[in-house]
C-alpha cells in the first residue's frame, strides 16, 4: 500500500470519528464532503502549473486553462456548496452567502481537522504521485482539466443520494458509518482510475509521453 493510499483510507475513516463520537449529523459529512470539492480543485491548479514545465507550448496552453478551469470548476462549486446547504442544512441558513456561512459551519461542527485531514491527503497525493512519481512528466492539460469533474461527479451524486436518504431515515448512526464507506469506496475508485491515467511509464503512455496532449 502506497503512503498516498493510506493518507486516502485515514482522511476518509476519520469523519466516522465525528459521527460515533461529535454527533455529527448528514449536514457536517456533506458539508464536509463538499468541502473536498474545494480541495481537489485546488491541487488540481497546482497539477496543471506543474504539468510538462520543460515544454513551451504546455506554458502556452496554461495561460488559458487554469483562469478558465478556475472560473469553471469554481462556478460548479459554488452551485454544489449552495445545494448541500439548502438541502441539508439548518433552516435560516444563507445558502448563497458560502464566504460567511460556510466557515461558522466548519466551526460549530468541528470540522477544521476533517479539512486539515483532505488537505494532507490530497497535498501527500500530490507529492507521492504526482512529482515523486513523475505524473507530472506524463500528464496532458486536457485529461487534468477533466479528471476533477469525472471523479465529483460520481464521487458526489453518491454521496448527495445517499446523503438525501440517510436524512428522511432520521440521520441513524448505522446510516451514516455506511454513507462513510459508500464515499470511501467511490473515492478509491476515482484514486486507482487517476493513477491508470497518470502512472503509466513513459515508454508505455505512447503519444501523451512524447510530448502531444491527449
Amino acid at each position: 500500500m502506497t503512503p498516498s493510499l493510506l493518507a486516502l483510507l485515514l482522511a476518509n475513516a476519520l469523519p466516522i470519528f465525528g459521527v460515533l463520537f461529535l454527533g455529527w449529523t448528514v449536514f457536517p459529512l456533506m458539508l464536509l464532503y463538499w468541502l473536498e470539492n474545494v480541495v481537489v480543485g485546488g491541487f488540481n491548479v497546482a497539477k496543471l502549473l506543474l504539468a510538462r514545465p520543460e515544454e513551451p507550448v504546455y506554458w502556452a496552453g496554461k495561460l488559458f486553462l487554469v483562469p478558465f478551469f478556475i472560473v469553471h470548476f469554481g462556478g460548479f462549486t459554488f452551485v454544489h456548496g449552495v445545494l448541500v446547504l439548502a438541502l441539508f442544512g439548518p433552516t435560516g441558513m444563507h445558502s448563497f452567502d458560502l464566504f460567511a456561512t460556510v466557515p461558522a459551519a466548519v466551526r460549530a461542527n468541528h470540522l477544521g481537522w476533517g479539512v486539515f485531514s483532505l488537505v494532507a491527503s490530497h497535498g501527500l497525493s500530490l507529492y507521492w504521485n504526482y512529482i515523486k512519481n513523475g505524473e507530472f512528466q506524463r500528464a496532458s492539460l486536457q485529461r487534468l482539466m477533466m479528471q476533477p469533474y469525472s471523479r465529483v461527479f460520481v464521487l458526489h451524486f453518491t454521496v448527495l443520494f445517499g446523503g438525501w436518504i440517510v436524512m428522511l431515515l432520521g440521520s441513524p448512526t448505522l446510516a451514516l458509518v455506511l454513507l462513510v464507506v459508500l464515499k470511501t469506496g467511490a473515492d478509491l475508485r476515482g484514486h486507482k482510475a487517476e493513477r491508470k491515467t497518470f502512472g503509466a511509464t513513459p515508454a508505455a503512455a505512447g503519444p501523451v509521453a512524447a510530448g502531444y496532449p491527449a
